[in-house]
């Protein structure tokens, strides 16, 4: 993948990082801080465990076969071993048992956090800045530039969570049902639409709306320009209803309205069962979705393909990112050394990045990664032997990085999770699900002591 594109623009990027980091410190008491402490344990705190210390430690996330990693790492650490749990994804639960865990202090060691996610948790006071940690200051130089500055939130030296892998956008399509119609894989998304429709006529569909995937329709929007949040002179601006997302929205009320996709659950088995069965023909997914689709829709093997996203304007490379992921120490654990290294590891290294890659479909976050894992230049059986990361590379330099998280995303799902789950059930639309979501999102920031320009 050739992220160095994706660098254009990095000087604005590092100054709204600043700017974020200080909206967030102008109310530090909102994550119950006390004077000084600005959400996790300071930097240069971060000493190892005593000589012959044998240190146990525990990891969660949602990366299908992250257990062989582990299990690599504890074969050669004998020392500090890592006992790793699979957990749902974050906004379908694993986010709310984090903030729960750490209002108990029984979080995990180490845990996977969405980039999006990330500045919730700081503001939770639940994280540890690791970036005084030997570890990590070794490691920091392989990984993407503009992965480090969304850990950091323009703090001095400061890390958050060590990057784990990006999630470029494409389009999944069944290649042998497109060419049998005589339809070719849309290019725009007035083809899409198109395509919907002669879909529609044969008895299926192009594919689905899903109703509980919040930063799916974030990606859409991104695509299309949005900037839902941004920060001058120390004050929030919130903006889920811009016109880019708008026509984002309409463009997706007119596909459901006239029923040309499926609105169920996505990443679970309705969607599965529909790509594998032919009912729907078509998802549009992330980088990780490589893997996800190839072990939930077996009986298709062969007969998938992996085109760009569909453009807004013809000749275009735009696409958004869903997902991205990082891997944080929390503010309990009592090993953070130890935690930072086996966090560096088992996302810089190469012999790790290589097990991320084959068994969960992860898009490396390191610059070395994405040049050297050979299974990025290879075919892949289950997309007709086509080199599909090819496709991801180059969609990966149509990523704005000028996107701005706002830094109470999981509410911000949760609404917009709420309001599309009524809109696709005739109780409301997508528009006035951001309306609300836009609403209930400057409420909360309010309620947590940050400024909210009007």
């Amino acid at each position: 993948m050739h992220l160095s594109q994706l660098r254009t623009g990095r000087p604005g990027r590092t100054i709204a990082g600043a700017a974020v980091v200080g909206a967030l410190l102008l109310t530090a008491a909102c994550g119950g801080s006390s004077e000084g402490d600005t959400g996790g344990t300071a930097a240069g705190t971060c000493e190892p465990a005593a000589k012959g210390t044998k240190v146990a430690l525990t990891f969660t996330s949602w990366v299908p076969g992250m257990q062989a990693t582990v299990d690599a790492w504890n074969k050669a650490n004998p020392d500090i071993q890592v006992t790793y749990k699979e957990v749902v994804g974050g906004n379908q639960g694993t986010y709310q048992a984090y903030s729960n865990q750490i209002k108990a202090g029984k979080t995990p060691d180490i845990g996977m956090v969405e980039f999006d996610n990330l500045p919730s948790f700081r503001l939770q006071n639940g994280l540890t800045d690791i970036g005084g940690c030997a570890p990590v200051k070794e490691a920091a130089s392989k990984f993407v530039p503009w992965t480090v500055s969304q850990v950091g939130f323009g703090e001095k030296d400061a890390v958050y969570g060590v990057p784990m892998d990006i999630g470029p956008m494409a389009l999944y399509y069944r290649k042998d049902l497109f060419d049998r119609a005589g339809i070719p894989a849309p290019a725009t998304w007035e083809e899409y639409y198109g395509a919907a429709k002669k879909i529609k006529a044969q008895g299926a569909t192009i594919g689905a709306f899903p109703t509980d995937q919040p930063a799916w329709f974030t990606s859409l929007a991104w695509q299309n320009g949005a900037q839902w949040f941004s920060v001058k002179d120390n004050a929030w601006s919130v903006s889920l209803t811009d016109d880019a997302t708008t026509k984002v929205a309409d463009y997706w009320q007119k596909l459901i309205d006239e029923r040309l996709v499926d609105t169920i659950p996505g990443l679970g088995d309705p969607q599965w069962k529909a790509l594998d069965s032919g009912k729907e023909w078509s998802i549009i997914g992330a980088a990780w979705t490589t893997k996800l689709l190839e072990s939930s829709a077996p009986k298709t093997k062969g007969k998938w393909a992996v085109a760009p996203m569909p453009q807004w304007t013809a000749g275009g490379n735009t696409t958004g990112n869903w997902g991205g992921s990082t891997a944080v120490v929390f503010k309990n654990s009592k090993h953070p050394y130890e935690a930072a290294k086996f966090a560096t590891w088992a996302f810089s290294d190469l012999e790790a990045l290589a097990l991320n890659n084959k068994n969960g479909g992860q898009y490396p976050a390191t610059s070395e990664g994405q040049k050297q894992l050979p299974a990025l230049s290879e075919g892949l059986p289950y997309y007709g032997n086509q080199k599909v990361w090819e496709v991801f590379a180059t969609a990966s330099a149509g990523v704005d990085p000028s996107f701005q998280w706002g830094p109470t995303m999981t509410q911000t799902y949760a609404e917009l999770a709420d309001g599309i789950g009524k809109a696709v059930n005739g109780k409301g639309t997508l528009s006035g699900a951001l309306e609300t979501a836009q609403a209930k999102t400057v409420q909360t920031m309010k309620s947590q002591s940050l400024t909210v320009s009007e």
